[in-house]
């Protein structure tokens, strides 16, 4: 077996054994590689890898063992009590329901092992049993290669489906035999070697009402802050959307110093510049947050365009990502954070799938309050000028979600929806992207139609189901951008993906929560007293179509790099001539690009794969 190349250079990891002699084989491989580990009280080995200090924190009391790992609160003493308090595995449950912040939550109990991360895989686990022994770890490439698991080109096909939330199959592994564990799941490792899933979370009742629900969401979100910045000089912060600014400024409240960064864009409608100024000059005249911000704006003109870098980018994430045509755009900031010499770097992610939430509870309300239906239904057509035949289609298709699968599967090579399609079905209708092959293609068809057998979707509704789902897609960019700032020494935090935050905000009454009528009211009513005024009532946000558009023209020679040698046309998974021609011509940025994106992540994540094992061997 060769050697595990990404335990040699991922600068954070953790892989979890469980309480049995075959594991030991496995430990062998990892444990050069780890900086720290701990055992189980049989003293075999459980947790082992690399990780920031101040990260893990272990208790342990009568042999039992926990381990929290990640931003979070909890002592010693605290972890501790969890391991005096246990009984079971499930006896776990109440901590993991009320510890704040962004978590791993690991067990080691009489033999059997606990492991799991957070609902919305900001913090994901992945599992084997593709060995001697049933393993889990962090990061997918890292349990791959400490196993010696092949590609699975299907699975990597799958990742060039257009927008990338086709729940679950999105988040499946490229590589054979290696599982993602489901947020709302715990994944236990038995002393037999077996392995099983079992639930620990759920959705909240949804009937909180929205002034309540504010109040509690202003004292997670404080709370969820708080854990970052506690004990730090010093941390660095986007500052652009209503999202961003409920970030900073509940941090400014909880007495830090934040140094914050807005990029302004080529587009002279972009307002983002205007309100980070306004919020920055409105909290400098506030008793206590006088000269706690101290406020930066980077120039469009100095800051990279989408597709810049995009054939030179070396990265070792654990999965393809969209995030590729951005890297350096969006690093950009962050490595300004880690030259003024931030360790924590607050992002607005997850604020839009929560607080802004899904036109597509409409489905649902229909049944419910469809006098309330109706009327939202009238506001979002009117809002965003839908096809009022195509939202009653929509609206009166009650297939489930393993039906509207299938169809999916179906429609694979048919075109994308367009800007006009409204957003009431379970989820944006996936394609496949021009280029790609007839095996490709058949490959996902194949995935899609084997899971639509037993799918089931994340809520009980298309609303649910469609937020949960794209909080689970989008904090998969959150995951990548902090494994790529792992090398500068920096963290990025996302406090809206955190499970307390999202439940309080998922138990707000949808109808009140998400309206055509208020934008994001819920982080509106919350941030009262917290954001200045003006800022808190802004109801525009910034899109940065106009910078890729700019960005394809003056990189297209970085795209079409990556269409020569191609390794996924080697793999047979596209036409290299056809997406060459398609790269050449004119592409529309807010409609075509959605083709376009995952490809490129794709062929980016193989050659850095490549590259990684070409320095292992060397």
């Amino acid at each position: 077996m060769n050697s595990p190349a990404s335990l040699a250079v991922v600068p954070a990891w953790f892989v979890v054994l469980p309480d049995t002699d075959e594991a030991a084989a496995v430990a062998d491989r990892a444990l050069p590689h780890a900086i720290e580990s701990h055992t189980h009280a049989s003293g075999r080995p459980w947790l082992m890898g690399r990780w920031n200090p101040g990260e893990l924190t272990v208790g342990e009391c009568r042999g039992v063992r926990v381990a929290v790992s990640g931003e979070h609160a909890v002592t010693p003493e605290e972890a501790a009590r969890a391991a005096a308090a246990a009984t079971d595995l499930g006896s776990l449950d109440r901590f993991a329901r009320s510890w704040h912040g962004s978590y791993h939550l690991l067990v080691s109990l009489h033999g059997q092992v606990r492991a799991q991360g957070t609902v919305t895989g900001v913090r994901s686990l992945f599992h084997s049993g593709a060995h001697s022994a049933h393993l889990a770890a962090d990061r997918a490439d890292v349990l791959a290669d400490l196993i010696g698991a092949p590609l699975d080109e299907g699975r990597l096909a799958l990742q060039m489906l257009s927008l990338g939330v086709l729940h679950p199959l999105s988040a499946r592994p490229v590589w054979r035999g290696v599982e993602a564990l489901p947020g709302h799941d715990y994944l236990v490792l038995e002393r037999d070697g077996r392995a099983h899933r079992k639930r620990w979370w759920w959705l909240p009742r949804r009937d909180v009402p929205l002034a309540e629900g504010a109040a509690r969401l202003r004292d997670e979100l404080r709370r969820a802050v708080e854990i970052r910045v506690r004990d730090r000089d010093v941390v660095t912060a986007d500052l652009g959307g209503l999202d961003s600014t409920a970030v900073v400024c509940t941090a400014v409240g909880a007495g830090a110093k934040v140094v914050a960064y807005t990029a302004a864009t080529h587009d002279p409608r972009g307002d983002d510049v205007h309100w980070a100024r306004r919020t920055v000059e409105d909290l400098s005249s506030v008793d206590g947050a006088a000269g706690r911000v101290e406020h930066h704006i980077v120039p469009a003109e100095d800051f990279p365009l989408t597709f810049d870098g995009v054939n030179a980018l070396t990265d070792v994430l654990d999965a393809p990502s969209l995030y590729a045509v951005d890297r350096n755009r969006r690093m950009s900031l962050l490595d300004l954070a880690a030259d003024r010499g931030s360790t924590v770097h607050l992002g607005g992610f997850g604020g839009d799938e929560l607080l802004a939430g899904a036109s597509a509870r409409v489905h649902d309300l229909l049944l419910r309050h469809p006098r309330t239906a109706v009327r939202h239904t009238r506001g979002y057509l009117a809002k965003y000028r839908w096809s009022r035949r195509r939202a009653t289609r929509q609206l009166l298709d009650r297939r489930s979600y393993g039906a509207w699968l299938e169809q999916i599967a179906t429609d694979l090579t048919g075109p994308p929806p367009s800007l006009e399609e409204p957003l009431f079905q379970w989820c944006s209708p996936a394609r496949m992207p021009p280029w790609a092959t007839t095996d490709a293609v058949d490959a996902v068809r194949a995935l899609i139609r084997q899971e639509a057998v037993v799918a089931r979707p994340l809520g009980p509704g298309h609303g649910e189901h469609r937020e949960l789902a794209t909080m689970q897609t989008v904090s998969r960019f959150a995951r990548h951008l902090n494994q790529m700032t792992r090398q500068r020494g920096i963290l990025f935090a996302s406090p809206f993906y955190d499970d307390r935050v999202v439940e309080t905000g998922l138990a707000v009454r949808p109808e009140e929560r998400v309206t055509p009528w208020r934008y994001k009211p819920l982080v509106v009513e919350a941030m009262r007293g917290v954001v200045p005024e003006a800022s808190r009532t802004r109801a525009t946000k910034a899109n940065a179509t106009l910078e890729e558009e700019v960005g394809l023209r003056r990189h297209r020679e970085a795209l079409l790099a990556l269409c020569e040698d191609s390794r996924l046309a080697e793999l047979g998974l596209i036409d290299a001539q056809a997406w060459r021609a398609w790269c050449s011509g004119p592409v529309s940025a807010e409609l075509e690009n959605v083709l376009l994106h995952p490809t490129v992540g794709c062929e980016v994540w193989l050659r850095t794969r490549e590259a990684l094992h070409r320095r292992s061997d060397g």
